[in-house]
């Protein structure tokens, strides 16, 4: 009976362990970095070249972290559409920055679906992104189209008028149907009786 009732626990318990789903293999935009490239802050030290292959494996992306990697690919980027060296704050520096934070929600939502706050911030950095290509577009093409181009973005035209739809305006839409509806049941009989006055002296007239 022992040994019966332990093989029912044990049936029981592998029919309640959970299933654990296989991720899927996302791409990730970093991917295009070599592994045997150092970090941001041991790029340009001297003494680089003549420490231990140890040593160089540990201070590359082989070991860094999503961070790390983020600031090479972010510079990477940067030095694609900077106007010149000392170029840190134009335009389409700031696209660049904001592309990378936005591709990197993007892979993190696809993993996390409901991080409710990771979306709202992809979202803002999109509605900032969209407004710095619509100045650049409006102010100078050339350059609205080198960017697009050397960041892979595809710009779409805003529609001609966008009104946001939001709970209030369209509770306040139905009230205003309402009341419009109301005033028209209760001027009905005052419209009737001007028609009938109207027809009783167009009739008149004709006799």
């Amino acid at each position: 009976f022992h040994q019966g009732c332990s093989h029912f626990i044990q049936t029981a318990r592998c029919y309640a362990r959970p299933v654990r789903r296989k991720r899927k293999d996302i791409p990730s935009h970093l991917d295009d970095l070599p592994p045997t490239m150092l970090k941001k802050d041991y790029a340009n030290v001297p003494i680089i070249n003549s420490v231990d292959d140890v040593v160089k494996r540990l201070l590359s992306l082989e070991m860094a972290s999503q961070k790390e990697k983020m600031k090479i690919k972010t510079q990477q980027l940067v030095e694609k559409v900077r106007r010149s060296p000392n170029d840190n704050g134009s335009f389409e520096v700031q696209v660049a920055i904001l592309t990378a934070k936005i591709r990197t929600y993007d892979e993190h939502l696809q993993r996390h679906p409901k991080d409710k706050n990771n979306r709202r911030r992809m979202l803002m950095d999109i509605d900032r992104r969209k407004k710095l290509l619509a100045y650049l577009r409006r102010v100078r093409y050339d350059t609205f189209e080198n960017t697009c181009k050397q960041l892979n973005i595809q710009y779409t035209l805003p529609p001609p008028y966008c009104r946001r739809i939001t709970k209030r305006w369209v509770v306040k839409k139905a009230f205003c149907l309402k009341v419009f509806q109301e005033v028209r049941k209760l001027r009905a009989p005052e419209r009737l009786k001007q028609r009938r006055e109207w027809q009783a002296r167009a009739r008149a007239a004709k006799e």
